[in-house]
């Protein structure tokens, strides 16, 4: 299929071009520009829901149980579960797609994985690029479902319009672990497993944490009580973000976000091609000289970055 046809392809809701589109995306993001470019106008009505929180706390079963409430409404959902990078194969450990097998036959419901290719933050480089593609493919809601890497696991905030946060009770100083950078990006909050017991504990103690912080944007997050594995709570936390959407919409703050996120992916762009073609113009060898420089003391790192500018300028 050529490149014209596979973006058409995608917005009249081929789910097998959404599939290739994404794994151009991934290994070849030069080739995918002009797609993704040509999805653009497409997009823009997908609500993004990030969810984030500890390993262990039931991520992947709680969105499960979430892709079930939805069709259940008629909507399409998308999944993109950002997974640890593989040690042998360099792609992603395919846990999320397997536990989320049983929506495989639903034509509403795409799920995709994404290696984190070693990048931090708790998702994976084209990330915001596959929830472009889901968004334009047709998709109402999209659930990003960070890798689950602890506390400085915060990119997600800047790429979805209602953030999660879900913990478990009995993980040891549960509000603690999570006071410190994912504690503070939170719309929502779900004790997840509540079956143990010890869950309203739990949910107290982050309220409370909660208490002695500014509301954002004159917003309380609410802690909600959940048991995926039963279903118990999932109706109540997609009505939550039904209410937070809503809150945002009708403040302008949904707008705002949305345009923040913008304003960060053209600065992302920018990063990425004046990096490129500085390196392209400078070489690779000229970059080796100049680290070679800086570890001798010849050179300090702000000065070789001039140099390497100054080059690329010239070249």
């Amino acid at each position: 299929m050529r490149a014209e046809g596979l973006a058409a392809a995608v917005v009249g809701g081929s789910s097998q071009a959404a599939a290739r589109l994404i794994s151009i995306v991934e290994s070849r993001p030069e080739e995918a520009v002009p797609l993704l470019r040509a999805l653009h106008p497409h997009t823009g009505r997908a609500y993004v829901v990030g969810v984030t929180g500890p390993p262990g706390a039931g991520k992947s079963t709680l969105i499960d149980a979430l892709v079930r409430e939805v069709r259940r409404g008629g909507r399409r959902v998308g999944v993109v579960a950002v997974d640890p990078t593989s040690p042998f194969t360099g792609g992603a450990i395919l846990g999320d797609r397997i536990r989320m097998q049983d929506h495989s036959t639903d034509p509403g419901v795409f799920v995709r994985s994404m290696a984190t290719r070693g990048h931090l933050g708790g998702l994976a480089p084209a990330t915001a690029a596959a929830v472009g593609v889901l968004d334009a493919y047709g998709c109402d809601l999209v659930l990003v479902e960070t890798v689950g890497a602890g506390q400085a696991e915060v990119e997600i905030a800047s790429a979805a319009d209602t953030v999660v946060l879900v913990t478990v009770p009995h993980l040891g100083d549960a509000v603690q672990a999570l006071k410190a950078g994912v504690m503070e990006i939170g719309d929502l909050f779900v004790v997840n497993k509540a079956d143990r017991g010890d869950a309203g504990r739990t949910a107290a103690e982050i309220r409370a944490t909660l208490s002695l912080a500014p509301a954002r944007d004159g917003w309380t997050p609410p802690v909600l009580l959940a048991t995926a594995t039963e279903g118990t709570g999932v109706a109540e936390l997609l009505r939550a973000i039904g209410e937070h959407r809503a809150y945002q919409e009708a403040r302008g703050l949904l707008a705002e976000r949305r345009r923040a996120r913008r304003r960060r992916e053209i600065l992302r762009i920018v990063d990425d091609r004046l990096r490129a073609q500085v390196l392209r113009r400078a070489g690779d060898a000229r970059l080796d000289e100049l680290a070679a420089r800086v570890a001798s003391g010849e050179l300090d790192p702000y000065a070789a970055a001039e140099e390497l500018l100054a080059q690329a300028r010239l070249g």
